[in-house]
């Protein structure tokens, strides 16, 4: 599950960081707002935990760009306790609220909890880009409304890519991805392999690639908007 954090303050950040990836979350940590609505842009995520103070503005304006995009889960991390700052918070679409100083598996509870409230993040959703359309509760790939049969490997490469729209990902990059949680061993030509597969499967036009660009010595890039629904 991939997680955006929004804090300022490097050692609580740092110690959250630590923390979520020890339970297995992705967490992706940015410390200003404008920073925090690109990366929202570009990437997807399951949850958001959002300071509310910050140097270039609050995280009240960072929940309201969020809910305008997207359904998931917020929760407010912020020193500011009493309770118009938490109506606020709330009214505005956050999902819980945790008042600074707080234990790290008060936090981890509170995030549970959000979720079993919400369902599970990716249930029912699809991710639609250009004419493909992925079920990611079902496993399943459209192109143009056909069904399209992938292995498993091809599968979770091609979540890794809509999971990470319009961005440059090392080959080192994809393998991290690929082996999380398990999965075997791959070698160079495995991965290069695999993008081909991917590729003669959801590309029209092999030679002139729309979906998956390749950028010689950087690695492989995504190339169109991914809406979650």
């Amino acid at each position: 599950m991939k997680i955006l954090l929004l804090e300022d303050d490097a050692s609580l950040a740092l110690g959250l960081e630590f923390s979520l990836k020890e339970e297995g979350y992705d967490v992706t940590h940015v410390t200003l707002v404008e920073e925090c609505k690109e990366v929202f842009k570009r990437e997807l995520f399951d949850l958001a935990l959002l300071d509310v103070t910050l140097p270039d503005g609050n995280g009240y304006d960072v929940c309201k760009y969020i809910r305008e995009r997207s359904e998931i889960p917020i929760i407010f991390l912020t020193a500011m306790d009493d309770e118009v700052n938490v109506v606020l918070g709330l009214d505005i679409g956050a999902d819980d609220y945790i008042t600074k100083p707080f234990r790290v598996r008060e936090l981890l509870s509170r995030i549970r909890a959000v979720i079993r409230r919400k369902g599970k993040p990716s249930a029912g959703h699809l991710l639609k880009s250009g004419s493909i359309i992925l079920d990611i509760d079902r496993a399943l790939l459209k192109k143009d409304k056909d069904e399209i049969l992938l292995s498993a490997q091809e599968y979770k490469l091609l979540l890794i890519f809509m999971n990470h729209p319009e961005k440059i990902i090392s080959r080192e990059e994809i393998f991290d991805l690929l082996l999380e949680g398990g999965g075997g061993f791959f070698e160079d030509n495995t991965l290069s392999v695999y993008i081909r597969r991917l590729r003669e499967k959801i590309e029209t036009d092999l030679a002139n690639p729309e979906y998956i660009l390749t950028h010689r010595g950087l690695g492989y890039k995504w190339n169109k908007r991914v809406v979650r629904e």
